[in-house]
Order: structure tokens, then sequence, then C-alpha cells
């Protein structure tokens, strides 16, 4: 009798551990599934790292690719180089990341049925980017290095994320004999991956960071008289601009206005509207995560926290979230977060569709309405509304000083106050010299090209 009691409890236990185990590999089967599913390498989902099935499309359904074992690119060349840094390269040295994210999805994987798509063709995923705007882009380029972006501020929707050098993937060149240095960081997305010093675009956080912490800002005056000494060194600008008000002294890019403006808020201050604004914090969307900023002043001397306050020193930013900073004031403080990937669909089943979420709110709506009247300003007075006809183009333009002999960065970041083209952007060309006329060029035409799909034309 106590062998046979004994035996029983013996097959209790096993038979708890057995349901215990099911339980357990059950549950972690619900929360894990489709990432066993769609893991890097899976010879089902994957073809040299990048996504092995299915098709891509913009957000007019044009085909940016035909995935499969031979990976077929848009019929146009200029399209199949706009877009390769989101689609990647036959042989994965540029990664389709965020495609790729949406693997199960793509592969019509749920927890029920597993992988219902036995066809191999995979699903469809929808970009929100726009092929013509992407083209627009990369021809006003011209062969120069840098990024553009452009996003939809109430939506999150990304129209323009071109990145270049690029090439053609259907005729690749020969990237290692590169003397010119033309492919230099070609693998790179310059809109994630990559940070660059601000220059005078950072101004805008200067300025919002006073308005927010030094009362009465808006009534003081700056006294230009084209340098501020601090011992043996000192802050400059090309010409003495006088006397000046905090609005002025932003659109006329006043240097030495922005040096005494940076002793009233001070250190302490900076680096906690820095953080607040989250402008060096890394961007997640859509599987991807960008690159982070910098803003570090805890050792500075007075003149290099000066300069850090104008854009210099050692400040960093990444584009997509300066982007993501200008879509907040232009939104009251609060913007959407960007993303990419719109939907995925196989057959007549959606299994992913975005939805839009909000940024924190990063500055009050008031300090952001005055930024945005300054940033109004600037385009109405320096860079000219004619550069963009039929949108209220706020902006504040950069020239990235980087050392060493080399032609500075050109930066040019903002936003359009339009209830029906509500959109923020930033143009960085490297080694492109003067901000404004460097960068207004190219945005006036990538922004009518954007102006003209948001119309349906």
């Amino acid at each position: 009798m106590n062998r046979v009691t004994k035996r029983t409890w013996l097959m209790g236990l096993f038979i708890f551990i057995l349901l215990g185990g099911l339980v357990l590999f059950l549950w972690d089967y619900a929360r894990n599934g489709d990432d066993w599913v769609s893991f890097t390498g899976s010879p089902h989902l994957y073809n040299n790292t990048n996504i092995g099935a299915g098709t891509v499309t913009d957000r007019s359904a044009t085909m940016l690719l035909d995935i499969g074992e031979k990976r077929t690119y848009a019929s146009d060349t200029t399209t199949r180089k706009s877009t390769l840094h989101w689609l990647g390269d036959r042989k994965g040295f540029i990664s389709a990341s965020a495609v790729s994210h949406y693997a199960a999805e793509m592969s019509g994987f749920d927890l029920v049925n597993g992988i219902y798509d036995t066809s191999g063709t995979g699903g469809t995923a929808t970009l929100t980017l726009s092929a013509r705007v992407q083209n627009a882009a990369l021809n006003a380029m011209a062969g120069r290095k840098g990024t553009i972006g452009v996003y939809n501020y109430k939506t999150g929707e990304i129209l323009c994320a071109v990145t270049t050098p690029t090439y053609d993937p259907d005729n690749v060149p020969d990237i290692g004999e590169n003397p010119g240095g033309e492919y230099e960081g070609i693998y790179l997305n310059r809109f994630l991956q990559s940070t660059y010093i601000p220059g005078s675009i950072f101004k805008v956080v200067t300025t919002s960071a006073a308005l927010e912490c030094v009362p009465d800002i808006l009534d003081k005056t700056f006294t230009c008289y084209g340098k501020v000494e601090y011992g043996e060194e000192s802050v400059t600008c090309e010409t003495a601009h006088g006397k000046v008000t905090l609005k002025t002294a932003l659109a006329k890019s006043c240097n030495c206005a922005f040096a005494q403006i940076a002793e009233l808020v001070g250190k302490q201050n900076m680096v906690k509207y820095v953080e607040r604004f989250q402008v060096t914090e890394p961007l997640a969307f859509d599987g991807v995560t960008t690159a982070r900023g910098n803003y570090d002043v805890s050792k500075t001397a007075p003149v290099s926290f000066a300069w850090s306050c104008i854009g210099q020193y050692t400040d960093q930013i990444n584009p997509a979230r300066y982007m993501t900073l200008m879509g907040a004031i232009a939104g009251g403080g609060q913007a959407a977060e960007p993303y990419i990937v719109s939907k995925v669909s196989v057959g007549e089943d959606v299994t992913y569709e975005a939805k839009t979420t909000k940024t924190d709110r990063l500055m009050s709506g008031e300090t952001a309405e005055t930024v945005k009247s300054f940033m109004r300003n600037n385009v109405q007075s320096v860079y000219g509304d004619w550069n963009f006809p039929g949108l209220n183009v706020c902006a504040k333009s950069g020239t990235s000083q980087l050392g060493g002999g080399q032609t500075s960065n050109a930066m040019f970041a903002g936003f359009v106050a339009d209830e029906s083209y509500p959109l923020a952007f930033i143009v960085v060309v490297e080694n492109g010299g003067y901000g404004a006329s460097t960068c207004v060029p190219i945005l006036s035409k990538v922004l009518t090209e954007c102006k003209a799909v948001m119309d349906g034309e």
C-alpha cells in the first residue's frame, strides 16, 4: 500500500511538473512567439540579414521592393537610390531594420495558426515615405553628403528621409576604389545613425531655455560689438550687430548676444532644459534606435559654455531627434512620434497598422508659441518667404564649424505652421558652407513636392 501511494505521489509530481512546464512554455510562446519566428537569420524569413519575402511600397502604392532571392527593386533608378537606406542591399551591407522589424507580420504569423502564408511570397509593407519626395530630395542634394528629413508632426508619418551618398543596388559601383572619398560612409543611414555639430540651429534650444527660466528675457537687450572677451579667448560674430533683443538675436544669429544670454541661463539650467527637450536622447521607432546626441558642459570654462549655447563646443545632435523637436515646437510643446511603416498586410488581412503616439510635453505651450513666432520672423526677415510659396515656414539656419581647415556643415531646421501641411524638417549638407544659402534651395524643392503629395497632385 505504501509503495502504491509513493508511486501515486511521484506520478502526481511528474504530471504537475509537466503541466507547469507546459504553462510556462505557452506563456513564453504568447509573449515571444513572433520573435521566435522572426529572429534574424531565419531561413524562412531572411536573406543576408534582410527580410527575404514580401513586397514594400511607398505611401502611394509605388512598388519599391519585391523581396525574394533576387530582390527586385523599383524600375526607376533614382527611386532605387533614394530608398536604398530603408530597403537594404542584396548583400546585407545596408540593413533594412525598420522593414525587418515586421518580419512576423510580413509572414502572416499569428499565435494560433503560425505562419499561414505558405506561398513564400510574404505580405506587403506600406511605408510612409513618398518616392516622389525622396527623389526630389536626392536630386536637390546633387551628390553632396548629408541627409534630409521631413515628417508630419500631427500624425508621425515620415514623408522623406534621404541619406547621401547612396548607390543603385542594380548597378553597384566599385566602392573599394574610392580615391575621391565620394563613397565614404555609404553604408550609414545618416538620418538615423549620425550625429552632427548643430551650429546655430541649436540657438533655438538656448532661446527656448531662456524663455522658460529667465523671467524678463523678452524685455532685455544685448549689445554686440563683434566680440565678447573671456580673458585671452572670445566669442565672435562676423559683424557687429549692435543692440538686439532675443528675437532679433535669433534672426541675426548673433553669437555675442547668445553668449550673454548663456550667462543668464546658466549651466545648470541649460543641462536641465536640454534634457527636458530631449535634444540628445535617442529616438526609437519601428525597431530602430537613433544615435544619441551630446551636451556636456560639466567641466567647461565660461567661453566654452558660451560656445555650447551657440551650438559649437562638443555639442552633437541626431537629425531624426532634432526634427522631432522642431515638430514639438510647431505642435505647441508636443508632437507625434515619427514612424516609417504605416501598415503591413497579408492578402486581405491587416497584420499591423501604425497608430499615432505623442511625445512627452517638451516645453510649455507659451514657450513653443513664442519660439514659433521668432522662427517665423527668421523666414520673413532673413531667409525669404518667396522660397516657400504657399507655406508658412518657420526655421533657423546653422553653419557648424568643424575645425582643421574643413568647410563648415550647412544646417537648416524648422517646420511649416499650417493646418494643411503640418511638416517638420531638417537639412544637413556636410561641408556645405553657410546654412541658409546652401540648404534653403534644397528645402524649397523638397517642401514643394511634399505639398503636392499632400494635395493629391
